[in-house]
């Protein structure tokens, strides 16, 4: 009898009905972890881990935390099934993000240090219990968590441009005055064009897009401003192959968007067909101020602008980011393979590996590189979401930093040394800055738009957005609108 009743309380319990008959495990009550807390830093991502440690997973079946319950996973197939792993990630991913969206909006941000205020610094600061360094880098630590975002309105000669169109890309130039963007069109293909920052204040948030823009049926993979006659005086693209049409590398006059004067818009133009084109990069060192480069497949093409004159440098795998020395005629170049190398760019022509002057190596594809001011170190991230700062006089990793998401995507670095900070986009939409001089992740920003593949941020950080007397901040590009988040 008591073997009997046993048995029945532990058997699963059977749901019938007239079509199928399902069988459910008995609801297990979870149990809450120790330290299952929210992370000081307010990344996603610690949430879920331990909700995922809270909670026994069963084979076939998902935990929903609303309900306090298994359900069962049915197979997909080709019909619809909204119960996926998928999508419950999704929405358990999109209600983390909502709630993210909701502490902001009632400030209610928490600082990534407990009793970390201004008035604290201060104090310590004057009893001696602080060095310069460490204020200055707690200080902009106190700044970044106090970032709050507001909608800047786009203003342009042509009402049905504006706003229509998702943005992909945005670059700002050296001050920071116009950002040259570049947007998704819905039947394929790129729109691209410059928006003037000048607007920008601190009472009002205004920008102009100039009414001039450029449309072309193939993928931009990259966008970098060239200084050919004067300072960003051109804008260089690199585009991606499709079908028969082939890959192009185009150096365009900044006036060819700005002027409404068709005779202003002349300027040296310069454009050639490439084979699938990855990245580019312009150099700034005076040796070689004519000179551009272009990642390709397995190769780099270094191209002079002024003589025509092209090197080719062979590669064992695709070039996906690029950056010149400015101190040195050096160009470091990330590849689909993992590997780093540098290239002096005055030598010759050379077949082998016999060129390259510096190697390093990652595990995954590398995404972008950033040197540091002193040329000393150079900064990379790569597709398995490692951020890594490498010392190239002993060509050895000296920082991680932790946090970033990437699994396929061609995501850029943005270095800000004035400000002591490192931003980078994740593919989960998030935008995470860390402190460049301990490795800290000092804050993680929501979008605030539902995350997808096509609704990844481009971002911009600056102490000067607008030029010399413009507002310090980020800017962010998703969707169709434009963000500022302020940085006092």
């Amino acid at each position: 009898m008591n073997r009997a009743i046993a048995s029945a309380a532990t058997a699963p319990v059977r749901r019938c009905n007239r079509s199928n008959c399902t069988e459910r495990p008995e609801r297990r009550e979870p149990q809450t972890p120790v330290n299952a807390g929210a992370s000081s830093s307010g990344d996603p991502s610690s949430s879920s881990l331990a909700q995922n440690s809270a909670v026994p997973e069963l084979p076939g079946f998902y935990y929903d935390s609303e309900k306090n319950r298994y359900f069962r996973l049915l197979p997909g197939h080709n019909n619809y099934n909204p119960l996926t792993k998928e999508s419950i990630q999704y929405k358990a991913k999109e209600r983390e993000r909502l709630r993210l969206l909701e502490e902001e909006e009632k400030q209610k941000k928490k600082t990534a240090r407990a009793g970390l205020n201004s008035s604290m610094l201060l104090q310590k600061r004057q009893l001696g219990l602080l060095s310069s360094t460490s204020y200055s880098r707690l200080v902009h630590e106190l700044k970044v968590n106090c970032m709050r975002r507001r909608k800047i309105e786009i203003h342009s000669p042509n009402p049905l441009v504006a706003g229509t169109n998702n943005f992909k890309i945005i670059v700002a130039d050296a001050a920071c005055e116009r950002i040259f963007t570049v947007n998704d069109v819905e039947y394929g293909g790129c729109k691209y064009g410059i928006i003037n920052l000048s607007g920008l204040g601190k009472e009002s948030l205004t920008v102009k897009m100039y009414d001039n823009l450029y449309f072309t049926n193939r993928k931009v993979n990259s966008v970098c401003w060239a200084s050919l006659t004067h300072p960003d005086s051109h804008v260089l693209l690199c585009l991606m192959g499709i079908a028969e049409t082939p890959g192009c590398a185009s150096l365009l006059p900044e006036s060819l968007f700005s002027s409404t004067n068709p005779g202003d818009r002349l300027g040296m133009l310069c454009s050639f067909t490439i084979s699938t084109g990855w990245s580019c990069a312009w150099c700034l060192n005076p040796q070689v101020d004519t000179c551009f480069s272009t990642g390709l497949t397995r190769r780099v093409l270094v191209t002079n602008v002024v003589t025509g004159h092209q090197q080719t440098f062979g590669s064992s795998s695709d070039v996906l980011a690029q950056q010149f020395a400015t101190q040195t005629p050096m160009l470091y170049n990330g590849c689909r393979s993992g590997e780093i190398f540098s290239i002096d760019v005055r030598q010759r022509n050379r077949k082998g590996q016999s060129w390259k002057a510096i190697r390093l190596f990652h595990d995954s594809a590398v995404t972008s590189v950033r040197l540091l001011e002193n040329e000393h170190y150079l900064m990379a991230a790569d597709m398995a979401g490692k951020i890594k700062l490498w010392d190239l006089r002993t060509t050895k990793c000296v920082k991680q930093y932790e946090g970033h998401h990437n699994e396929y995507a061609l995501l850029p670095l943005h270095v800000n040394e004035e400000e002591g900070l490192l931003t980078a986009v994740g593919q989960d939409c998030y935008t995470r800055i860390w402190s460049l001089q301990d490795a800290q992740l000092l804050r993680t920003i929501p979008s605030p738009h539902p995350s997808s593949k096509d609704a990844i941020p481009s971002v911009v950080f600056s102490s000067r957005l607008g030029g010399s007397r413009g507002v310090p901040g980020l800017l962010m590009a998703v969707k169709q609108d434009l963000y500022h988040f302020s940085y006092n």
